[in-house]
Order: structure tokens, then C-alpha cells, then sequence
């Protein structure tokens, strides 16, 4: 009998990893068979148009740290992608024809920029978003053979957010009132001047906020739809910019709602979002009846309606990997080669804590029962939350025999409004509060062994890595932190504009301004108590948790002899290259397991990059 091919010998958390996913596919709106989508199917996350009608796929982009970022014309004939370098998220948009050709530049004397939205005109004129730690926020009218026009600026985050149909309207999501969390909106002609206002503040202080959906795709048509909070939750309404006119859909749902308009106008696609999972309705705008699109349980992670009536939507739960599906049937688009293997499905599970009630996603080996080393993965963002779908990397881990806890902290989307502002002020120790609340039931309930915990988390969850480490020293045996916020001060000097608004608003000013806030809440204070063992990753252009920040909380371990290794690679916020997620993810199973006395990972190098210490 012959051997095993080196596929077949591949583990199945690796396979999860290599096995070639695609996007949801967006189209044209006037040649809805013209398509793009964005795949991992060469290895690295890259754009790739799909002629359905002659079924014809091509790869648009082609670069070392990938590129996801695209839009197509209305028209399809020509494709719009972002163009950065190393991930550094600062760059310029270019253009290149749908059916093949030279990249040039979109908008041509635009210097490069951190991206602020984007809308394509079909007459000629598009809107172009940008932010620069010089001018701020930026947006600019950009016609072919002319030079591009300033419409709008100011020194707090701003952004496009639609184009009418017609392109006479512009919609604009601003923080102007200084409160990145909560957006206004403002409509103005190509000139800039005003058309219309919509807000939520009241005496200056903003209470809720607002997100531009999109105009109606019917010419001639001023309604906007938008999404407010004004009842504690996300929901939809249509305004009439032109007449001030408001109605909202009658829905009654439980959970945040967002909203897209059916190609013809006549209704509203809805993405319900409640307790990590997700479902979709058609709301007739002439009957105001809501009628549910069946779709399995899980998580809806994408949908759009298309110009037959029929849905498309991005699919998966925790335990089946995605999948494009229609409501006419069938897959949409399937890559080539194997699918994912599967991995197990989560369990809910509900905590009191010190702000309310704490939901956490938990997954287990298949038939084990603990005590079991335990991973408390922790969601990035902060706003943001986990959910019932597919992810490698926790599958990962209980593929080695561990058990993964998501909690979806005070801070998270979708539990209402309230949840979501809770975060303010002492950032960080109040996620910690949450998660000692779920960590407590772990332990008490015989699921996770007490002497095995293991915090990690990436980005926001990276930050909060950290500073559990530095102000909870006895509980934690192990810490991995990726793209971590390790010295809160020097992040915030180095970071990009827009994130600089977001900590104003969660710390309440500068450090400057409140440097007792940025002090408690940043893991460099604690570094000196941190015991347990560290492995921190990080991008050296990262334009969100910069490398200079990082560096200075390393140094800091290296300088007492603390235990921990650190690697560095060349990239932004993550990578984009499926073998170096790979790669990173066998290096924290590796040091997991040599620090824990776990099942590790066969050939998982040592990068030229890591060090330990002490």
C-alpha cells in the first residue's frame, strides 16, 4: 500500500487555513453579471473579477501582502482597487478595465492617504474619502481629465458614505462634534454646499448615532436609507433628503438591524444580528409586510439582493465552513479545491456580571469533558463582536485538545446600544471585568483547568491580552498577544487620524489631556507584575497598533528577564498571506505547549524574529 500524499498527512487545522474561501461577490448595478470578489485561492487574499454570463473568472491584483479592498464601476466596466504598501493601509486607488489591463490612477493628484470611503459615479464624477494625520479628513470630487476638488474638511474623522444615483448627492458620515463612536450625517451637492443635516446630539453632546445604508437606487430618487439607535439598537429608516420626510420599517426585532434597498426600490433587504447569530427578511415597502429568507443557523455574514429577487449571502457557522448561497438555490461560487474540514459547533453560555449579563461562545473537543487547558480568545475592535461562524483559529485549538471561551465583552455590537457605550473611560479593565465573570463559570463549572488559562486575543483583544497579564498576575498561565496596543501613550502619537478620534472618545481627550486614563488603562504600567509567560506578534507596518509601541513593552520584559518571545514580520494590522497565518498560528501552539505541557505542533520553526528570555 502506498503512503500518505502530503495533503492527506496535513493536519486538519492547516487545512482549514489552506482550503481556498471566497467573499461574497459584489456586481455592478448595470451589469449585474459583472462581479467582484476577493479569494485566498493563490495563497495570499487577492481581488478577482467573474463574468457570469460567460463564467469567466480573472485575477485582478497580484501582490506579496494581498490586497481585499475594491470596487467595481456601476457600469462594470472598469474596477477601482486600493493600492498600499505592506499593508500600511495608507496608499492611493487605482484603476484597471474589468476585462484586463494597466493599473492607473484613479484620481489622478491625490497624494497617498488613509482610505475614508468611496462612491463611483455614473455621469462622470466620483468621491473620493481620505485622512492624513496633516489635513485630517478630506473628501474630494474626482472627474476624469480634471483635477480633483475639495468639497470638505476638518480635523475629527469624517467619511463618504453614498452617492445618489444620479450623482448630484453626496452623503457624509462626520464626528465634527468630536465623538468618533457616534456619527452625524450630512448630505451636500458636488460643490459642498448643504443640502441637508441629521443628527443625534442634543446640548453638543452626542447621544446616539447615525450610518449612512445607502441612497435609493432608482434615478431621480432622494431618499436615503440610514440607521439609527434612538430605541438602544441599530435599526433602518428612510429620510427624504429633499423633503425631510422620515419613516422607519415597523420590524419589532430584538437585536441590532442593518438594511439594503431591492435593486427596483420597492423594498428592504434586512440583516437581523441578535445574540451571535444572524437571519434575513424582505420588507415590502407598499404593504409594510416582512417576510423571513430562509437561511440555516448560523451567521449571515453577507447579503445582497439581486435584480431577479433572488438573495445571495455568505454563510457559515462554528462548525461549517462558508459558502455563497442563493435563495434560488444552490452555491453561488465554490473555489476550486477541498473544502475546510469541519470543526465543532459552539455552546451559548450566559454570566451575570458587575454590567449585566455576559454572552460567551464556547467550544470544546468532541466528547471531553474537562477540566481542559483553556483558550479565552478575545474579540478585536472593541466594537466589535464573535459569533456562530466558521474560524481556523479557534478550531485550531480544540483540534489540539483545548477549549476556546469568546466573550463578548461591554464593548461588543450587537446586545443594544447601552452594551456598546459601556466602554468608556477605563478601557480594557472593564473587558477584563466581563471576562473573569465568564473565566469564574469556566472553572466552577469543571470545563477549564485552573492552572491552565490562557488569555489572547488580537488587536484590541492583544491590548486586552496585556493589560490582563500585568493586572491579573496569579490567574493567567500563559499570555498571546497579536498586533497587540502594548504602550497606550506612544500608540496613540503613532497610530493613524481616525483611531487617535476613537481613543479621544473612549479615554476622553489626549493623553495629554487625561494622562491618568491612558496610564491605567495601558499594559506598559503593569509590565512589571506580568509572571506568566508571553508571546506577542506583531506587524512591522502597522498602521493601528505601530511596531514603536510594541518595541518599548518588549524591551521592558527583556530588561527584568520575564519569559516571552517575540515575533515580528513584515506586514500591517495581520496578514493577508495564508502561509504566514499559518506560521503564526504554529508558533503560539508551539509556545502554548511547551510552557503548558500540551499536545504542540509538528514543524512549527522558530522564527529568525523570536526571542525568550529569562
Amino acid at each position: 500500500m502506498g503512503g500518505m500524499t502530503d495533503a492527506e498527512a496535513m493536519p486538519d487545522w492547516e487545512k482549514r487555513f489552506r482550503a481556498p474561501r471566497v467573499s461574497l461577490p459584489d456586481w455592478a448595478p448595470d451589469a449585474p453579471d459583472r462581479s467582484l470578489f476577493v479569494s485566498n485561492a493563490t495563497g495570499t487574499y487577492e481581488l478577482y473579477a467573474w463574468d457570469r454570463a460567460t463564467g469567466e473568472q480573472r485575477q485582478v491584483t497580484d501582490r506579496p501582502s494581498g490586497t481585499t479592498d475594491g470596487v467595481l464601476t456601476p457600469d462594470g466596466t472598469a474596477i477601482w482597487w486600493f493600492s498600499d504598501t505592506d499593508g500600511d493601509e495608507f496608499g492611493v486607488w487605482l484603476r484597471q478595465p474589468f476585462g484586463g489591463g494597466e493599473d492607473v490612477p484613479a484620481a489622478p493628484g491625490l497624494a497617498p492617504s488613509y482610505g475614508a470611503g468611496l462612491a463611483i459615479g455614473r455621469h462622470g464624477a466620483s468621491v473620493v474619502g481620505r485622512s492624513t494625520d496633516e489635513d485630517g479628513s478630506t473628501i474630494h470630487v474626482v472627474r476624469d481629465g480634471a483635477e480633483p476638488v475639495e468639497i470638505y474638511r476638518h480635523r475629527e474623522s469624517a467619511g463618504v458614505g453614498d452617492l445618489s444615483h444620479d450623482g448630484t448627492l453626496i452623503a457624509v458620515e462626520h464626528t465634527e462634534h468630536g465623538d468618533a463612536m457616534h456619527s452625524s450625517l450630512r448630505v451636500v451637492r458636488l460643490d459642498g454646499s448643504t443640502v441637508a443635516e441629521l443628527d443625534d446630539t442634543e446640548g453638543g453632546t452626542v447621544e446616539l448615532g447615525l450610518e449612512v445604508l445607502g441612497f435609493a437606487p432608482v434615478a431621480g430618487d432622494t431618499r436615503l436609507l440610514v440607521a439609527h439607535q434612538r430605541r438602544g439598537r441599530w435599526e433602518p429608516m428612510i429620510w427624504d433628503v429633499a423633503t425631510g420626510e422620515r419613516s422607519e420599517p415597523a420590524l419589532g426585532l430584538p437585536g441590532d438591524v442593518s438594511a439594503e434597498w431591492y435593486p427596483d426600490g420597492s423594498g428592504l433587504l434586512i440583516a437581523h444580528s441578535h445574540e451571535a447569530r444572524g437571519e434575513l427578511f424582505r420588507y415590502d415597502l407598499a404593504s409594510g409586510e416582512a417576510i423571513r429568507v430562509d437561511t440555516p443557523k448560523g451567521s449571515v455574514s453577507g447579503a445582497t439582493a439581486r435584480p431577479d429577487g433572488s438573495v445571495e449571502y455568505l454563510w457559515s457557522s462554528a462548525a461549517l465552513p462558508p459558502r455563497v448561497r442563493s435563495t434560488a438555490g444552490g452555491v453561488v461560487l465554490d473555489p476550486p479545491g477541498p473544502r475546510a474540514p469541519e470543526s465543532v459547533p459552539v455552546e451559548d453560555v450566559w454570566v451575570d456580571g458587575p454590567g449585566g449579563r455576559v454572552h460567551a461562545l464556547v467550544q470544546r473537543p468532541a466528547g471531553a469533558s474537562g477540566p481542559l487547558p483553556t483558550v479565552f480568545d478575545i474579540h478585536g475592535g472593541p466594537t466589535w463582536h464573535d459569533s456562530d461562524s466558521f474560524a481556523a483559529g479557534p478550531a485550531a485549538w480544540v483540534d489540539h485538545g483545548y477549549a476556546v471561551v469568546r466573550v463578548n465583552y461591554r464593548g461588543s455590537t450587537g446586545y443594544g446600544r447601552e452594551w456598546t457605550d459601556a466602554l468608556k473611560h477605563r478601557v480594557g479593565l472593564i473587558e477584563l471585568e466581563d471576562i473573569a465573570a465568564v473565566r469564574e463559570w469556566a472553572v466552577a463549572s469543571g470545563l477549564a483547568d485552573p492552572e491552565r488559562l490562557v488569555l489572547a486575543g488580537g488587536s484590541w483583544g492583544g491590548f486586552v491580552t496585556l493589560l490582563g497579564l500585568g493586572t491579573e498576575p496569579g490567574v493567567w498561565a500563559l499570555g498571546l498577544a497579536a498586533v497587540p496596543v502594548a504602550d497606550y501613550v506612544t500608540a496613540y502619537h503613532d497610530e493613524m487620524e481616525a483611531l487617535k478620534a476613537m481613543d479621544r472618545t473612549l479615554l476622553g481627550g489626549t493623553p495629554e489631556e487625561v494622562p491618568e486614563r491612558y496610564a491605567v488603562s495601558s499594559p506598559l504600567t503593569y509590565v512589571d507584575a506580568v509572571r506568566a509567560p508571553v508571546y506577542i506578534s506583531a506587524g512591522v507596518n502597522d498602521p493601528r497598533c505601530p511596531i514603536r509601541q510594541v518595541d518599548h513593552y518588549v524591551d521592558r520584559l527583556a530588561a527584568r528577564g520575564a519569559v516571552h518571545e517575540v515575533y515580528r514580520y513584515d506586514a500591517g494590522h495581520g496578514s493577508l498571506v495564508v502561509e504566514e497565518r499559518i506560521k503564526q498560528l504554529a508558533l503560539e501552539l508551539d509556545f502554548a505547549a511547551r510552557h503548558l505541557g500540551t499536545a504542540g505542533t509538528a514543524g512549527a520553526d522558530r522564527p529568525s524574529g523570536a526571542r525568550t528570555e529569562g
